[in-house]
């Protein structure tokens, strides 16, 4: 038997995969049919043909790759003699060094479909002639053309699931830091389904030319799978941290840096996994059936004068428009994250070829947030996010994202790059608005209480950002760079503080968790001081939940998740008990320090100077008409500000008010100060916009409001004639929660009511305070959701509640909510 040339030094000298290939899968073809003949020919002069299937029917044998064969016969050898033959023939093959993997099949056998063996007929769309019979291989060429045209929906249908499993195997990601060339997404494999696909299409369907596009992508997987072969002395096809090393080192490698070439890997595995899930889906949407069609055609209705709905798949009316208007590229994505369908294979390319356009477009500073934030609050909110990613518009809108690109931190620890772990963060996070079972439950009602989920996408989108830059900490670095991002995408200033500030502290949960003592009461007072406020305590804790579970699969232990939790929790205490005890002392008689003089510290941290100034100067008019009031509108909703002297009822007639004239009541904040002044703020929507379209109701509120805090309007009369609607009917009601805290405060009782919201809540809750001869020394309302969750510090003749006090004003809560 001729023996197999020694290819590695030629290999490792010139980097050549294809010559490899090509001269390995010649020789192994050699050494075959040399053994055929001596000891196959003399048993079997016809019946049996020797067909090579797989890699090695592609030609494409690496160095240390399985030979796959198919020995086609006319019928299963049956006498000893036949049986000895074959057997001298493979081992012939296993003992000079041949990995032969062989399947005995007859033509009835190869064309027939075997349940749970897929894998044969998938084999067979790479078969070739070796040697042997050549009537008896004509035969299953004729056969096997048929079988395939009469089985193809039913092959499609199984190599298309085959595919996606193995996709899921993977997270349906290219980035892994130490990635498996052959199974992984964007792999060989991927390359092997795009000829497949090919293959199984109706003929009289021309299909684009992917592999054609992906030459360079190829030889580059082509050359790390053949160097790998060499490196261990078998079939490794998994690029190990070393190995990744080690390939840097070779004559044919042009200098780089690891970094650098896994860059380059993770770019061409990119192309390579769009491409196969582009030949994925335009044979699936060629093949409609049923119900399924009927429901596809409907879908199409939803078409715009821009936009064509078609199998399920977007598609451009006009595509020339992209360059001359670059926006239109986000008008589709916007599309794509309301209706959750993505654009079509062309409809990707043409926006490819519009990126430079793009670019340009966005380079100066335009209002790109407004689009941003309308698509990352929609429910397919990551679909949109992972096709801007895979179509490069992410980093034509944000040129700086690029850095981040493949960008990989080698340690045992992080599974993914840089961009794809800041996207599982972003699906991480967008998963929880589905809701979640068990302890993460938790976390997916947090997020029900925040007010902004596309500023938290955002934050996310920015918080490693600045991982590639050398500097004091990458949060920092990130910070710094999203500022200039912010800048250039008109996001609001206070948006942009915001940001910024969960941008710079997305660690600080994490670093109590692992490095603070929980039960020490300076912990709880640092993390609250680092928070500022329980708004931002929320947004940081669902962060850092979508963070940790970013980095593995497995990193979000139990454990983790349950110590995540404490952290937030003793947060979240430190923060409530500091709305009461945590005061303003100045120390000073000018003006504005006396105003501040005993308002909580939160007061200062959720009010800039401009604001503050503000409620001074609107101090001085309630000084002088026993009641300040100031109402604006911001954006979507109004701003109600009070200041007044503290009286019974106020804070239930302010509300009442509101109630009444149908305002529904999303925020709510109420202080007083040390001589007894009170300010009270509301956020609150106009569902029916009376204010918008009446503009002249806006003076008429006020004065209503002004009768309200003075005492001299009443607000039951005006709730008794409105009709109040029912709750929203939900899959699930909330049952109201309520909880009292005697130690949070040194003189009040701390009340935390969560419960389903509705017109005229806030109100009934204020109403039982007051019938209860209850004073309210602090309030902080917040409504997501339809969940109100709201939080009372209480006193009762200037002194706690009793328990019994508690247990009577529980149930009074509780039937009021119900």
């Amino acid at each position: 038997m001729t023996p197999l040339p020694d290819l590695r030094e030629r290999f490792l000298s010139d980097g050549n995969p294809v010559a490899i290939l090509a001269e390995r899968t010649a020789s192994v073809s050699q050494v075959i049919a040399e053994s055929f003949q001596t000891y196959l020919t003399p048993v079997f002069p016809e019946g049996l043909a020797m067909v090579a299937v797989g890699g090695y029917g592609r030609s494409e044998l690496f160095p240390h790759s399985d030979i796959d064969i198919l020995i086609l016969v006319e019928r299963a050898p049956q006498d000893e003699k036949s049986r000895d033959a074959l057997s001298r023939f493979l081992r012939t093959g296993w003992d000079g060094g041949l990995h032969v993997s062989h399947s005995v099949h007859t033509v009835e056998e190869c064309c027939a479909l075997h349940p749970g063996n897929l894998e044969l007929t998938i084999s067979l769309l790479d078969q070739r002639f070796l040697c042997g019979d050549a009537d008896l291989y004509r035969k299953l060429s004729s056969r096997l053309q048929k079988f395939i045209a009469s089985e193809r929906p039913t092959i499609v249908k199984g190599l298309i699931r085959q595919t996606r499993e193995r996709h899921e195997k993977f997270q349906n990601t290219v980035y892994h830091l130490e990635p498996n060339l052959k199974e992984a997404p964007g792999g060989l494999r991927d390359l092997h389904v795009i000829g497949w696909l090919t293959k199984l299409q109706d003929p009289a369907r021309e299909l684009p030319d992917w592999l054609a596009e992906l030459r360079e992508e190829i030889r580059f997987l082509f050359t790390a799978r053949c160097y790998l072969h060499y490196a261990a002395g078998r079939d490794q096809n998994v690029v190990q941290f070393d190995a990744q090393e080690e390939i840097l080192k070779q004559p044919f490698q042009a200098e780089m840096t690891v970094a650098q070439w896994m860059r380059q890997y993770f770019l061409a595995a990119r192309r390579v996994f769009r491409a196969a899930k582009q030949a994925v889906d335009v044979v699936e949407s060629s093949a409609p059936s049923g119900l399924f069609s009927h429901f596809r055609d409907w879908r199409s209705r939803m078409s715009t004068s821009e936009i064509s709905v078609s199998k399920d798949r977007l598609l451009l009316r006009n595509p020339q428009m992209l360059e001359s208007d670059p926006e239109l590229a986000l008008r589709v994505l916007r599309f794509t994250a309301r209706h959750g369908l993505p654009p079509a294979a062309d409809t990707e390319r043409r926006i490819e070829r519009a990126l430079p356009a793009i670019e340009s477009h966005f380079a100066s500073e335009r209002p790109l947030w407004n689009h941003l934030r309308e698509i990352f609050s929609l429910p397919h909110a990551m679909l949109a996010l992972r096709t801007m990613h895979e179509t490069g518009l992410l980093g034509a809108l944000m040129p700086e994202w690029r850095m981040i690109e493949g960008f990989v931190i080698r340690d045992f620890y992080h599974r993914y790059t840089v961009d794809e772990h800041t996207l599982i963060v972003a699906q991480n996070l967008l998963n929880l608005r589905a809701g979640a079972d068990g302890p993460r439950r938790r976390f997916a009602e947090l997020i029900t209480e925040v007010e902004s989920v596309p500023l938290l996408v955002f934050a996310i989108l920015l918080h490693d950002i600045g991982k590639s830059i050398d500097g004091p900490t990458h949060a920092y670095e990130s910070a710094r760079l999203g500022d200039v991002i912010m800048k250039r995408i008109q996001m609001p200033d206070e948006e942009q503080m915001f940001v910024r500030f969960l941008v710079e502290q997305h660690l600080i949960l994490s670093s109590v968790m692992n490095s603070r003592d929980l039960d020490d009461p300076s912990t709880a007072k640092d993390l609250a001081t680092k928070a500022g406020t329980v708004e931002n305590l929320r947004y940081l804790a669902l962060m850092t939940y979508a963070d940790i579970s970013g980095v593995n699969p497995t990193a979000m232990t139990p454990w983790r998740l349950d110590q995540l939790w404490r952290v937030y929790s003793i947060g979240l205490r430190e923060l409530t008990r500091e709305l009461d005890t945590d005061r303003i002392h100045t120390h000073s008689s000018a003006p504005a320090h006396d105003f501040l003089e005993g308002f909580p510290s939160r007061y200062l941290r959720t009010h800039d100077k401009d604001e503050v100034a503000a409620h001074i100067a609107l101090e001085e008019k309630a000084r002088k008409d026993g009641v300040g009031v100031e109402l604006v509108r911001r954006g979507g909703v109004w701003k109600l500000t009070v200041i007044t002297l503290d009286r019974p009822r106020l804070f239930a007639s302010i509300v009442g008010a509101l109630s009444g004239i149908g305002m529904d009541i999303v925020k709510a904040e109420a202080f007083a100060n040390a001589k007894n002044e009170v300010l009270d703020s509301f956020t609150f929507a106009d569902p029916q916009r009376t204010l918008e379209l009446n503009p002249s109701e806006v003076d008429r509120l006020r004065a209503t409001l002004e009768k309200a805090a003075m005492g001299t309007l009443d607000v039951r009369q005006m709730l008794e004639r409105r009709l109040r609607p029912s709750p929203a009917k939900t899959a699930e009601r909330l049952r109201p929660a309520i909880y009292f805290d005697a130690e949070a405060s040194a003189h009040a009782t701390l009340v935390e009511i969560i419960a389903e919201d509705r017109i005229g809540l806030l109100y009934d809750l204020a109403n039982v305070f007051a019938e209860s001869n209850c004073s309210i020394e602090v309030v902080l309302i917040d409504t997501e959701a339809r969940k109100a969750l709201d939080v009372f510090y209480l006193t009762k003749e200037g002194r706690k509640l009793t328990e019994n006090e508690q247990f009577v004003l529980e149930d009074r809560l509780r039937a009021a909510c119900q």
